[in-house]
């Protein structure tokens, strides 16, 4: 058998291309979407931030559907028609006291949309912003994708009830949410939904928005504990402050989660990437084949792009001129916690827990039908809240993210007097009157199925020689006695 045959020429063939390094051209095969040239699973590259935005898009309309679930269910209560506060008195006075301007500068000092609704319902206007509120958030959480339409839809609309929710709505959370908010709506491109949209690259300048946000949260949080309380420094405030995970057990509203949103600014895809599900045609795989084609590439410049960066660069200059105050607070001995400089909190300062308070002092509302609430065998019932402390052996509720305004302003109320906290003498005046939308607010109505209460006391003092609502009563209301003792 003669060795020149194909099959055992093979062989030799083979050994002489390796020996020469040469080689027929071969089909080359088509590339595996999300994987290297080895095979193996690609990684996405460092210094993209398009998963970024999905993440921070999302972690954002998470808080604002908590915020507009906690207005829907109760600003009819506290600022509606009948409400505790109704914000309809609350815009008249405001007018009234402006009422030598025009309508453009009542509005630049107070923005919301209530300046443009009837206020004989403002029950079904507030139901409406929060309706709105709640779908856009509810599309933007789900879908991750939105545009700056969209965005600024949000902001708007919480913006709206925030400057009309008075005390109710006074809250340093509630600023952070509209800064994080309006940093959000130059997240997005103008028109397009889509959740990786091809021509709006995330802007650095945004991101860093977002990092100076969290770095002034932090910075601001750590002065004032260290410019505050003395038991920072000796390092026994947490003996006080909360025991087990903050988040979760703090009842802080989303104060917690909204501060982490920000954060998300300081990772890339690659850092986030873990978070997306991998395989052909997923985010992950897209966002890696826009990597390898801008990689090496300059893009032709557009016409939206160039008016986009304007704007970016545009709102840093914004970023950096309305920052200034916030520093000097920053720097100063007199630091202020909580506070916007400007009536669209669009750079604010915070700060929490500046002192703390080794004691609570709780208020306990009360109720009797007793015809002469002065008798010692007069019958004293509680009122119990939602979540504020009352019975000792009821188990402490936990409802972070959601908040519930009212038992949040009774632990307020504790350290002041009536005259700080006119409320409270509404609040007592609708419980003496079994009025319903008031009572949706408590737990426990003790006279639920009774006639409603002749007189109503407040047993608690925050000091020894003085009541909640001062040393006075009994206090005549409409339909009943509202009797206030010391402790």
């Amino acid at each position: 058998m003669r060795p020149d045959g194909p099959t055992m020429a093979a062989p030799e063939e083979s050994l002489r291309r390796r020996k020469t390094g040469y080689s027929h051209p071969e089909p080359e095969s088509p590339p595996v979407p999300g994987r290297d040239p080895a095979g193996s699973p690609a990684h996405l590259h460092a210094g993209t931030f398009w998963l970024t935005r999905i993440v921070l898009l999302k972690a954002l309309a998470f808080v604002y559907f908590v915020a507009f679930l906690v207005a829907f269910h109760q600003n009819k209560q506290l600022i509606g028609d009948r409400g505790l506060l109704p914000c309809r008195v609350f815009l008249k006075n405001f007018q009234q006291y402006f009422q030598d301007k025009t309508s453009w500068e009542v509005f630049s000092y107070m923005p919301t949309i209530l300046w443009l609704t009837d206020w004989s319902d403002t029950n079904s206007t507030l139901d409406s912003l929060a309706l709105l509120g709640l779908g856009i958030s509810s599309f933007v959480l789900i879908t991750g994708c939105a545009n700056m339409l969209l965005m600024a839809a949000l902001w708007g609309l919480y913006m709206s009830l925030v400057n009309v929710g008075h005390v109710w709505y006074s809250f340093g959370w509630e600023s952070q949410l509209l800064e994080t908010g309006f940093l959000g709506i130059f997240l997005c491109p103008l028109w397009t939904l889509s959740r990786l949209p091809q021509h709006t690259p995330t802007s650095r300048i945004v991101l860093w928005g977002f990092r100076w946000l969290i770095f002034r949260i932090m910075l601001g949080a750590g002065l004032i504990k260290i410019r505050g309380d003395r038991c920072w420094r000796d390092l026994t405030c947490m003996d006080f402050h909360y025991e087990a995970i903050l988040i979760v057990s703090g009842n802080l509203s989303f104060l917690n989660w909204l501060t982490m949103v920000p954060s998300l600014a300081c990772f890339d895809d690659a850092t986030l990437g873990f978070l997306f599900p991998s395989g052909p045609g997923s985010l992950k795989d897209r966002v890696l084949q826009m990597q390898r084609e801008i990689r090496g590439a300059r893009p032709k410049p557009r016409f939206g792009s160039v008016v986009r960066r304007a704007a970016n660069v545009s709102l840093g200059i914004l970023l950096a001129w309305l920052s200034v105050p916030v520093v000097l607070n920053l720097l100063s001995s007199r630091q202020v916690m909580n506070t916007h400089f400007n009536s669209l909190h669009i750079v604010n300062t915070y700060g929490a827990f500046g002192s703390i308070t080794k004691e609570r002092t709780e208020v306990i509302l009360q109720g009797t039908a007793s015809p002469n609430a002065s008798a010692p065998d007069a019958v004293w019932e509680d009122y119990e809240f939602k979540c504020k402390p009352g019975d000792p052996s009821r188990r402490p509720c936990l409802i972070s993210p959601y908040h519930y305004r009212l038992d949040w302003l009774m632990w307020f109320a504790a350290f002041q007097t009536y005259e700080h906290n006119d409320w409270i003498l509404h609040l007592a005046g609708k419980l003496l009157a079994s009025d319903a939308e008031a009572l949706s607010l408590l737990a426990h109505n003790p006279f639920a199925s009774r006639p409603p209460p002749s007189s109503l006391q407040s047993p608690s003092a925050p000091t020894p020689d003085r009541g909640l609502l001062g040393a006075w009563g009994p206090w005549s209301w409409p339909g009943g006695r509202f009797a206030i003792v010391r402790s």
